[in-house]
């Protein structure tokens, strides 16, 4: 909303973007508009061409937890007790 010369236009745009909630199901919605941010692209029409074109899918998983970093000099909560 900061980038718009006025208030009215960003309240615009998130309405419009709450209005894709009744076509699309909010976790795509969520991931379109992840990915809308990372290429700088905020406006409800290049939110829908995501959600139209699939695009979001890649922001839809999770990145998977990443295992604890093994080392010799990294102790562990076993050394404290």
């Amino acid at each position: 909303m900061a980038d718009r010369p006025h208030p009215e236009q960003g309240f615009r745009s998130c309405l419009g973007v709450l209005a894709l909630a009744k076509s699309y199901e909010p976790a795509r919605i969520d991931a379109a508009c992840r990915r809308g941010l990372s290429i700088r692209a905020r406006s409800v029409a290049s939110i829908r061409s995501i959600l139209k074109n699939g695009l979001d899918t890649a922001f839809l998983e999770e990145d998977p937890e990443q295992l604890p970093l093994q080392h010799p000099n990294i102790r562990g909560q076993g050394y404290y007790h």
